[in-house]
Formats: structure tokens, sequence, C-alpha cells
């Protein structure tokens, strides 16, 4: 019997990857979590108080995401894209890659917005599911498929507890007339003292 999985899609509990990195978003600000499965990315986001939408196939999993989560069913590899016009300060995926949905994703971002991103890469077949190519991302891949956005931060490589090879970044669209250098922080900034 295998020890139980401290955090992952079964567990409830965001990713490690997600929850680093949240401090990029804007306070407050809107966040697209995509093939959210049981949500518990939308959750982790909606209990620390950005607006969140998220959106699977599957319509008992949508359904049962609480209040104030905006719950959106819809088949994102063969229906339409949902949120034509909408523009997000967070778009988050985990454990689901549709290449021929990157674009898009990429276009849902708001001036400042951050891509999370992190799901299966080549290795992974050895370990687990998923084995198909077409689910594996390629060594770089994310990179490629990311150009145009600012990389803050990249891992490829493999993880245990569960084993799984897995390609991960952050990227964020930035302004085009910003008056200064962005500063994306590599760690949440810690709170200064007041006065």
């Amino acid at each position: 019997m295998s020890a139980p999985v401290p955090h992952g899609p079964g567990s409830g509990e965001a990713s490690p990857w997600v929850t680093r990195w949240a401090h990029l978003v804007r306070p407050g600000g809107s966040v697209l979590d995509v093939a959210c499965g049981g949500g518990r990315h939308a959750r982790w986001f909606a209990r620390r108080g950005w607006r969140v939408t998220a959106v699977d196939v599957d319509a008992a999993a949508v359904a049962a995401l609480p209040s104030p989560i905006e719950g959106i069913v819809a088949d994102l590899e063969d229906g339409a894209w949902p949120f034509e016009g909408r523009r997000f300060d967070a778009v988050v995926v985990t454990n689901y890659l549709w290449r021929p949905l990157m674009p898009t994703l990429l276009g849902a971002l708001a001036e400042s917005g951050v891509l999370i991103h992190e799901t299966f890469a080549a290795g992974h077949e050895s370990v687990g599911r998923p084995r198909s190519p077409a689910f594996l991302l390629a060594p770089g891949e994310l990179i490629e498929l990311t150009a145009g956005l600012r990389v803050v931060a990249y891992e490829d490589g493999f993880l245990e507890a569960p084993e799984r090879f897995v390609q991960r970044i952050v990227a964020v669209r930035e302004a085009a007339e910003a008056p200064a250098p962005a500063r994306h922080h590599l760690r949440r900034p810690e709170p200064q003292p007041a006065g």
C-alpha cells in the first residue's frame, strides 16, 4: 500500500507549484482554473479572496463547486471557448494538456496576467498515466508554447510521492507600456512592519 499523497488531484490540496507562485496574481483579481476537476485550485484561490472561474467538462464536478466560484461546464477540446472577450489576471492549468488550446489560454491573460501551468512530461510513461505522447510535454515544450510571455520560473524533471515527470512554468503577459521593469518576486514578499 502506498503512502497518502500530500497533494495532487485526489487529495484536495493545491499544488505547491501553484501556491508558491500565487503571490504574482493581482490581489482580488480574476483567476481561471482550466480543467478544474474537483476544483482544488479554484477553492484555494477563492478562500484567499480572488474572484474565481472554474471550467471542466465534468458537470457533476462543476456543480459541486462552492459559491462564490463561477463554475462553467464546457468541452474545451471539441466545443467553443466559453470566455470569448474575457481576460483573467491568472490562468491556472494543472495535469491537463491540449496543445491546440494554448494560444487561447495565452490570449485570455489580462495585461500583467500570470500563467501558472504544471502537467506531465516525457518520461512519465515509465511511472504511470498518461502514457500517450499526446498528453506528455517534450523537453522544453512549455517554454516554446508560451513564447511572447515573460518566463519567471520553469522546471522540467522528476518528482516523488507520487512519482511523476512534470514540466511547469510561471509566465507573465507584461504590460506593453510599463514605466519601469516589472518586479516579479521569486519569493512571496515578506510583510513590512507598520510605521
